[in-house]
C-alpha cells in the first residue's frame, strides 16, 4: 500500500510532537507522508468543500481517499503503525467515537496552551527524513 497523507496543524507543538512521533515508527516511510493543514499538499488531497469542516489538529487521508479525523484519524495512525501501537489502536477503538473525539476535543482545544506553539509549519527533522513532507 502506498503512504497515507497525515496532515497536521504546522504551528502547534502537539501535532509537531505527533508528527515525530508517527516519524520515529515508521522510519521507511511506508505507512506515512506528512503535509501541513492549509498548504499546497493539503488543498490538492482535500476537497474544498471539505476543508472548512475539518478540526484545525490533525486528519489522515486514507490510500482509498478516505478523510479520517480527530480520534478516527488518531487510531488509524496507531494501527496503521503495527506492533503495539496497532494492539493500542485496537483498545482505543473498543470506546466510542462520540467518547474518543470528547476526549480529543478536550485535548486540541487545550493543545497550544499546554504544548506551545511552533513559527515553523513542517517539524525538524533531519535532512533524510524532510523529503516525506508535502508543503
Amino acid at each position: 500500500m502506498p503512504p497515507e497523507l497525515l496532515l497536521y496543524d504546522g504551528h502547534c507543538g502537539l501535532c509537531h510532537g505527533a508528527v515525530r512521533f508517527v516519524l520515529a515508527r515508521d522510519p521507511s516511510g511506508e505507512a506515512f507522508r506528512f503535509a501541513p493543514l492549509g498548504g499546497v499538499a493539503f488543498e490538492a488531497a482535500v476537497p474544498e468543500a471539505l476543508r472548512e469542516s475539518l478540526p484545525d489538529s490533525m486528519a489522515v487521508v486514507t490510500d482509498d481517499g478516505e478523510l479520517l479525523v480527530k480520534s478516527t484519524a488518531a487510531v488509524h495512525v496507531l494501527r496503521r503503525l503495527g506492533g503495539g501501537w496497532k494492539w493500542l489502536g485496537g483498545l482505543i477503538a473498543v470506546v466510542p467515537s462520540v467518547v474518543r473525539d470528547s476526549i480529543y476535543d478536550f485535548i486540541a482545544r487545550r493543545r497550544k496552551r499546554w504544548f506551545g506553539e511552533v513559527d515553523e509549519s513542517c517539524p525538524i527533522v533531519p535532512a533524510a527524513l524532510r523529503t516525506r513532507f508535502d508543503v
